[in-house]
This record gives structure tokens, C-alpha cells and sequence, in this order.
């Protein structure tokens, strides 16, 4: 008997209920799922034709590895409602290895690092036991951290914009960030569940009333275009695959987060072995496919695990509607362009309050036992050390580039690393 809650993890709502169930979790990751390579490219200079079809490639490649995570092939995939897009992580050793060896030598890393991480998936089942719930919280607890920032900077209009921390910026995040509250807390059905594609709709109108939203990008692009594979080719040197690799160690641990996060704010229950074990193949596998199409790696994304948190929706269905919109998306540029024009405020209103969600699936995660003796120093130092240097990564400028790359930053990778190493070490406390 067919499931139509969008509640289930194997629930197929109608479609009207789940095209802007889906909708909304590519208005929250679509804009941050075309910026990393767009970085790149132009640190590199990429030529503009190729970095169209770059840009291309990632709708299609985000789009594919969501559907995958989601319906799994085999044993690859979580089977879990996991959004997929490329990974802001890569970014700085990209650009590093892109200015010593080109374009060809990070995607040559890109292919090895896949392999690598899909080689961490296989072996999840035996390092299992140095994940528990007190672990992957914090791994959560980090994200959520992490990233309330980077909500905040879209909430004041995006960093770098001329206008950044305008009234008009704040205040269309704030009607935003009001909608979605009043049809989240006092709606119900999908008005309720569907509160941040309405929330952001809402506000892309307002938007557009007051006359701040440019759509000469969708005039500017073409109808119809295809992506096409191997733009540049495969260079492999050992000091630009060492780097990647000890990158692709960091997004495995934030897919483990993200996994987790979604489990626990979804369904309520730790994620499972076959779970992380199909999630984190996928997602190294999917890397090999993004590095086929010359672009950066894949990996889950955060904010998508919020939307999964703030509303309950599991359903793997509705992650495959937005994955299709994607995929649209690559072929049709108009479609495309058409989501890149709202504005960041708009998307920083619900981006806030998404992102503080995953703090909170966090703190569940960790309070599944009592928060003392053990439990309570594994929270303290690594939250402390992690996100300490998260907000100060100056305290390592004396150390190597290398060292800046992995663990400066969002604090994600120290947090996370303090805290396996001092489940291993410290005993158990005495009942």
C-alpha cells in the first residue's frame, strides 16, 4: 500500500505537496553549490566557455549524486534523504594545487581522493565504534556552529555585496525569517512543511516590488545546452593527492555529521552502519563522476540536513523532485539562472534559522546519555579547542599552509579529531 507521507522515509507525497517540498531544498543549496567552482575558475582564469560548462556540470553532477545518496545502486548510496553538492572545503587546497599544477592536477587529485574516500566507506563497519552518539554530536554540534555565520552573512545580503548590512537587506531577511516562523508554528499540512520555499517565495516577490532583484541572467542565457564531460584532462602528482586526500578525510567526517544529523532531527534514531557505509561510497564515488566532468568534489550539504531537521520531512522522494530541478537545471540554463537571481537576504532569512537547527540535532545527538564525567570533558575540550580555533584561525599562523588548510577554518576537523582521540583514551565511567 503506497505511503503519501512526506513524514516516511519511504513516503511519495502528490506532487503538489512535493515539488515545493523539493524546491526548497535547492533554493537553500544552489547558490552555494555553483560558487565554489566559480572561485576556482576564476582564480585559475577558465576559459568562459569552459567555466559555463562548468557551471553546467554541477547542477547535473549535484542532481545525479543526490538521486544516488537517495535510491542508492547497490550497496552505494545511504538511502537517506541526503542533498548532494560540491564542497566549499575544497576550495583553498584547490586553488593551491590549481596554481602549481593547473586545472588537469586537481582533478587528477579529485579521482584519487574519491577513491580514497570510498575506500573509508567500505571500512566504516570496523571504525564505527569510534563514532558514538557522544562523537557524532559534536560533529553536528561543529556544523550547525559553523555555519550560523555564514547564515548571518546572507542575511545581511552576502559577503563582499556593496549594499552588505543595509536596512533593505536585514529587512527582507526578516520578513523571511517571520514567515517562516507563522506558517511553521501556527499551519499545518504544507503550508507548514513547506514553510521555507513559501517563507522564500514570499520574499523574493517583496523583492522583486522593491526593484532590487536583476534577472538580466535569464535573458542572457541560452534555452538549451548540454554539459559535457572531460573539459580538461588528468594530471597526478603525489604532494597535490596527499593534500586532497587528508581533505577528503574532513568531508567524510562532515558526511558522517550530516548523516547523523539527519537520523537523528528526521527519524529520531543514530544512523546505522549500512547507512554511513553506503553514504560515505557514494560520496566518494560521486567525486570520481564530478572529477570525470571537471569540477570540484561533491559531498552532502549542511543546510539541506537543517530543512530535514526544522520540518521532519524524510522523505526520500522529495530530495529525488529537488534532484530532478537540478538536473532541469543543467540542461535548461534559463531554469538555472532563474534560482540564482534571489537575493541572498532572501535565502539568509530561512538560512538562520536552518542552520541553528542543526545545533540542535546536535545537542540531542549528545544528550542521548548523561552529560558528565566522561562524556561532559569529550564535549568541553573538543568544542572549546574546535571552535575556538574556528573563530580565531589565527592562533595557527606559525604553522605549515597544510596544517591552515585541514584543521583552520570552521574547526569542524579539530573538534572532531579531539573527540575520537579522547573517546579512545579516557575510561569509562564507573556506574
Amino acid at each position: 500500500m503506497r505511503n503519501y507521507s512526506p513524514y516516511h522515509i519511504d513516503g511519495i507525497p502528490k506532487l503538489s505537496e512535493a515539488i515545493p517540498l523539493g524546491l526548497q531544498h535547492v533554493l537553500a543549496m544552489f547558490v552555494s553549490n555553483l560558487t565554489p567552482v566559480i572561485i576556482v575558475a576564476g582564480a585559475l582564469n577558465v576559459p568562459l566557455d569552459i567555466k559555463t560548462n562548468m557551471i553546467q556540470a554541477c547542477m547535473l553532477i549535484a542532481g545525479i549524486n543526490t538521486l544516488v545518496q537517495a535510491y542508492t545502486i547497490g550497496p552505494i548510496g545511504a538511502r537517506l534523504p541526503i542533498v548532494v553538492g560540491i564542497s566549499f572545503t575544497f576550495v583553498p587546497v584547490a586553488i593551491s594545487i590549481g596554481l602549481k599544477y593547473g586545472m588537469e592536477g586537481i582533478l587528477g587529485a579529485v579521482l584519487v581522493g574519491g577513491f580514497f574516500e570510498a575506500c573509508i566507506g567500505l571500512c566504516m563497519k570496523k571504525i564505527r565504534r569510534f563514532f558514538p552518539p557522544v562523537v557524532t554530536g559534536v560533529v553536528v554540534l561543529s556544523i550547525g556552529l559553523s555555519l550560523i555565520p555564514v547564515g548571518i552573512n546572507s542575511f545581511a545580503g552576502g559577503v563582499g555585496a556593496p549594499d552588505f548590512g543595509s536596512f533593505v537587506n536585514l529587512g527582507l531577511g526578516a520578513i523571511v525569517l517571520t514567515v517562516v516562523i507563522i506558517l511553521k508554528q501556527f499551519t499545518k499540512g504544507i503550508t507548514s512543511t513547506g514553510s521555507v520555499f513559501i517563507g522564500t517565495i514570499f520574499g523574493f516577490i517583496v523583492a522583486l516590488i522593491l526593484g532590487i532583484t536583476d534577472l538580466s541572467p535569464i535573458k542572457e542565457m541560452p534555452f538549451i545546452a548540454f554539459p559535457k564531460p572531460l573539459s580538461y584532462g588528468f594530471a597526478f602528482h603525489a604532494d597535490a593527492i596527499f593534500a586532497m586526500m587528508m581533505m577528503f578525510i574532513v568531508s567524510a567526517v562532515e558526511t558522517v555529521g550530516d548523516m547523523s544529523g539527519v537520523t537523528m532531527g528526521g527519524a529520531g534514531r543514530e544512523v546505522t552502519d549500512r547507512e554511513l557505509s553506503g553514504g560515505i561510497l557514494a560520496d566518494g564515488l560521486g567525486c570520481v563522476l564530478a572529477s570525470i566532468f571537471s569540477i570540484l568534489p561533491t559531498t552532502s550539504f549542511s543546510q539541506n540536513t537543517g530543512i530535514v531537521t526544522m520540518t521532519g520531512v524524510m522523505s526520500r522522494f522529495v530530495v529525488a523532485v529537488g534532484a530532478m530541478f537540478l538536473i532541469a537545471g543543467a540542461f535548461f540554463p534559463k531554469l538555472g539562472a532563474l534560482l540564482t537571481v534571489v537575493p541572498s537576504s532572501v535565502i539568509g532569512g530561512s538560512l538562520v534559522m536552518i542552520f541553528a537547527m542543526i545545533f540542535i540535532s546536535g545537542v540531542n545527538l549528545i544528550t542521548k546519555e548523561p552529560l558528565r564525567g566522561k562524556n561532559a570533558v569529550i564535549l568541553s575540550v573538543s568544542l572549546g579547542v574546535g571552535y575556538g580555533l574556528g573563530a580565531v584561525p589565527n592562533a595557527l599562523v606559525n604553522f605549515p599552509e597544510s596544517v591552515k588548510l585541514i584543521f583552520g577554518g570552521s574547526g569542524i576537523v579539530v573538534s572532531a579529531s579531539i573527540a575520537v582521540i579522547l573517546n579512545i583514551l579516557l575510561p569509562n565511567d564507573k556506574k
